[in-house]
């Protein structure tokens, strides 16, 4: 029956029961043997931000790396708490995974740190490790003793298929039986944004210490919002926990996914059909664009060409350069074309470190 009562502290139970399963997976072994603690929160950025106060309260001190680059608010999270951030390697200047340089980063870290990992679709970059890369990522962080909170925020809607897209977590967890966070975000998956959906894993050595944390959780929840909100949570309860709901569920985010793809694929085609310069002259064509996955398209362009883009066509973008493809569709994916065309012929191509 629905009503407009408080939830308990760690959230609506319903969706705790569901919401773990969507990220370790219905079979989950750790699910099954009690070794993880969940609290609802406030979208992805509230369990980012839990898992800092946690950190803070039981683990002072201790320092937390992020990759270069990364979302803008991952260092302020963190830095709220009372941490120490740092960066890691991530792309190189061709918009490709910088693996030597991030594990060489990674290995030099202080035994014990926080590696903040991208579940999938790396933002802003959309570019993610392979299957094979994220095992030599796991190697240094088991190595370094490291805590990993994988950032979870576009599960479903990268590849358009749950399972795959939580391939890090669950192998970190279950292949290599490690401790670590994953935060979830329903905003883009759900398309629940307004109502700040989410939650906070954390997958434990065993059953009497998920115990624990799950009331620390609670702990902290109860001085930071003392609850947290109810109608997203039954929102996603309700479908994750309908068999023909998820399936429409399932389907539509598949159908989302490849939107996404074919407007990549859309624009490259566009920029190559008018002859766009590409950002710089180290690259060979547009192909990194669709070679990223996710919402967003990092594409090489600077401030620079961001403003004329900005200024002059009313496109907006981050200064990065960084596209929400979503943006994109058949209807005005010659006209970003030509603007970013016109942008670098005028204000010249990016400056490469």
């Amino acid at each position: 029956k629905s009503n407009k009562e408080y939830l308990p502290v760690t959230g609506l139970q319903a969706f705790l029961d569901v919401t773990a399963q969507v990220i370790l997976g219905k079979d989950s072994p750790v699910i099954k043997d009690k070794k993880v603690a969940i609290c609802q929160s406030l979208s992805g950025t509230g369990a980012l931000r839990i898992s800092a106060e946690f950190l803070s309260q039981y683990n002072p001190g201790v320092d937390v790396y992020c990759s270069d680059p990364t979302w803008g608010n991952h260092h302020a999270i963190f830095a709220k708490a009372g941490l120490k951030t740092h960066k890691y390697r991530y792309l190189t200047p061709t918009m490709t995974l910088d693996l030597d340089g991030m594990l060489e980063d990674l290995n030099k870290a202080k035994e014990g740190s926080v590696f903040i990992l991208h579940t999938v679709a790396h933002n802003p970059s959309g570019v993610d490790p392979t299957e094979e890369q994220w095992k030599l990522i796991a190697d240094v962080c088991e190595a370094k003793k490291a805590i990993p909170i994988f950032d979870t925020a576009y599960q479903g809607y990268a590849t358009g298929d749950l399972e795959k897209d939580a391939f890090s977590v669950r192998y970190f967890a279950h292949e290599r039986g490690m401790e670590l966070m994953a935060t979830q975000s329903y905003s883009k998956n759900f398309g629940l944004y307004g109502e700040r959906i989410g939650a906070l894993n954390v997958v434990c050595k065993d059953a009497a210490c998920a115990k624990k944390i799950q009331s620390q959780l609670g702990l902290i929840v109860r001085a930071m919002v003392s609850n947290p909100p109810l109608h997203g949570a039954q929102l996603v309860a309700t479908v994750i926990g309908n068999d023909a709901l998820y399936k429409q569920w399932d389907c539509e985010l598949k159908m989302m996914s490849n939107r996404i793809v074919d407007m990549r694929t859309a624009l490259v085609a566009a920029l190559k059909a008018i002859d766009c310069p590409t950002p710089a002259s180290i690259y060979n064509d547009w192909g990194h664009i669709t070679s990223q996955i996710g919402m967003f398209a990092f594409t090489g362009l600077q401030e620079k060409h961001v403003t004329i883009l900005c200024d002059k066509y009313h496109i907006y973008c981050t200064t990065n350069g960084r596209f929400s493809m979503a943006g994109v569709n058949p209807n005005n994916v010659a006209y970003i074309a030509e603007a970013m065309k016109d942008a670098l012929v005028t204000a010249g191509p990016s400056t490469v470190a």
